[in-house]
């Protein structure tokens, strides 16, 4: 089953002929979360053939217009499309009095369920939770009340090794209690242990999302350890004292972050308008962390999944 993201928005608060403002869209196991929604995120949607329909979940980073701006443009389609599943937005607070806003004055009735949850300050929060994922939201380091947020699939239950199974002739209805972790015994009172008729699924992976932030030591264990991790990179490392009057980013901070949490992989965005030639970030992120990915507008990474042993059976 895919974990993928896909990239809309690779632009800073300027958006260019060519970069569009904040917005990722992630498929986990069927389930499509929108991080962040800046201006025309609907257009890209469109243009890289997504059924708007489709999300699920809305991930809102903070209230700077280029993370927003596009969500009740969005909001109102999906009402004029006919949507009737509900739709659950996590941002900061303040967005609902926006949304609520925008409808009232422009005599606007959404046509479907919406549930907004409005995120806390504390450290790595769960704001959400089902039989397949958990999210997570963290506070960052910005001008504004600012969040990340990590996206982790839960351990799936051990694999059975199908040729055990048919060696020891084990009925269908013991592989649920089997797939739990559990020994089963034959009619012989022989024991059979769990490792031997399984083997773990694969390892969870995980997705971290920073949009935002200035430099901090902290951020470290927020996203430690993730498969793969998007920070945003405004500046190149030349500029260091414009991101730290700004509270953003340079791609020397984003990488040096991705190289202490010992993330698998990393991809920089939210580019500074001034820079035509975005590889030059790329180059100098990849001083300090190797895995280093520019992301680019239509494009799909997906995250592979990997076990603990190889997989023989």
């Amino acid at each position: 089953m895919p974990f993928e993201v896909t990239v809309l928005g690779t632009s800073s608060a300027l958006p260019t002929s060519t970069r569009h403002q904040s917005a990722q869209l992630v498929n986990l196991l069927g389930r499509f979360f929108l991080f962040d929604c800046g201006e025309g995120t609907q257009m890209q949607l469109r243009k890289y053939k997504i059924k708007i329909q489709k999300i699920n979940f809305i991930c809102i980073s903070h209230l700077h217009g280029d993370h927003y701006l596009g969500l009740v443009g969005l909001l109102s389609t999906m009402s004029l499309l006919n949507r009737h599943k509900e739709l659950i937005i996590f941002c900061p607070k303040g967005l609902k009095n926006i949304i609520d806003t925008h409808l009232k004055y422009s005599y606007t009735n959404l046509v479907y369920p919406i549930k907004i949850i409005e995120l806390k300050t504390g450290g790595l929060l769960k704001v959400f939770e089902d039989e397949y994922c958990q999210l997570f939201s963290f506070p960052l380091k910005h001008r504004v009340p600012c969040f990340g947020f990590r996206l982790v699939e839960k351990k799936k239950s051990r694999k059975i090794l199908s040729k055990q199974i048919e060696k020891y002739n084990i009925p269908i209805s013991s592989i649920p209690n089997i797939k739990l972790g559990n020994d089963y015994t034959l009619e012989n009172g022989q024991v059979l242990r769990n490792n031997d008729l399984t083997i773990d699924s694969h390892l969870p992976r995980s997705f971290v999302y920073c949009s935002d932030t200035k430099y901090f030591n902290k951020l470290v264990s927020y996203v430690y350890g993730a498969d793969l991790l998007y920070h945003e990179s405004t500046f190149h490392s030349d500029l260091s004292h414009m991101a730290e009057l700004t509270y953003h980013s340079t791609s020397k901070d984003a990488a040096m972050i991705a190289s202490k949490a010992n993330v698998k992989q990393l991809i920089i965005g939210h580019f500074s308008s001034r820079y035509k030639d975005v590889k030059v970030l790329q180059k100098d992120a990849k001083k300090y962390f190797d895995n280093v990915d520019l992301a680019v507008e239509g494009e799909t990474w997906k995250i592979k999944k990997e076990y603990n042993y190889e997989d023989n059976s």
